[in-house]
């Protein structure tokens, strides 16, 4: 089992930056990918970035390319998700997720993850 627990969503002005925080814990966090998931109201859940066991790989959404960085910390069980520039669109509430199954994995398709967390709020006002 894994339990994942999102932090550090608010709401904020177009142009600002925050940074969302996941903190793993239940089984060794080096061992696996993680990613970050989106659903804006009324829509679907979406793929935003993801991050393999050590870090050295990453990959993202195209409208997250340039103004998100997704690391993390593996000494402190934690992934991270810094977001500048956002935009109105990117209202939503970002879930973390976890790949238990692989170190490496950049699918953009939510059912191949194994554990999610709760999610945390953005909102961005124009």
């Amino acid at each position: 089992q894994v339990q994942l627990v999102e932090s550090g969503g608010g709401l904020v002005q177009a142009g600002d930056s925050l940074r969302l925080s996941c903190a793993a814990s239940g089984r060794t966090f080096s061992s696996y990918a993680m990613a970050w998931f989106r659903r804006a109201p009324g829509k679907g859940r979406d793929f935003v970035a993801s991050i393999n066991w050590n870090g050295g790989s990453t990959y993202y959404r195209d409208s997250a390319k340039g103004r998100f960085t997704i690391s993390r910390d593996n000494a402190k069980n934690t992934v991270y998700l810094q977001m500048n520039s956002l935009k109105p669109e990117d209202t939503a509430v970002y879930y973390c997720a976890a790949d238990v199954g692989r170190r490496q994995s950049h699918s953009t398709y939510g059912p191949e993850y194994d554990y999610w967390g709760q999610g945390t709020q953005v909102t961005v006002s124009s």
